[in-house]
């Protein structure tokens, strides 16, 4: 592995560390919308590692796999928002 490959995986592993103080205040969240704020701020961060992680194994799978996982995760918002909203 070269230096990039190096950066790229240890920004990678600061990102989970991230997710994992993000999943404390998943669950001691004061209201719901703010869960699904911090629910919607994980999923950006799980697809983000799944680009940064494609990009040092050179994957482009991995890329395909992190869009889609992002249209879904978009959809899933707005379908919870909505159910929040009471349009459901």
């Amino acid at each position: 592995m070269n230096m990039s490959q190096y950066l790229f995986a240890g920004v990678a592993f600061l990102m989970a560390f991230l997710i994992v103080m993000l999943a404390g205040r998943l669950l001691s969240g004061p209201t719901t919308p703010d869960r699904l704020v911090v629910l919607d701020t994980i999923n950006t961060l799980v697809s983000g590692i799944m680009l940064l992680l494609s990009a040092v194994y050179d994957s482009v799978v991995m890329v395909d796999i992190a869009i889609v996982y992002m249209a879904l995760s978009f959809v899933s918002t707005l379908y919870f928002a909505r159910h929040l909203e009471g349009g459901m």
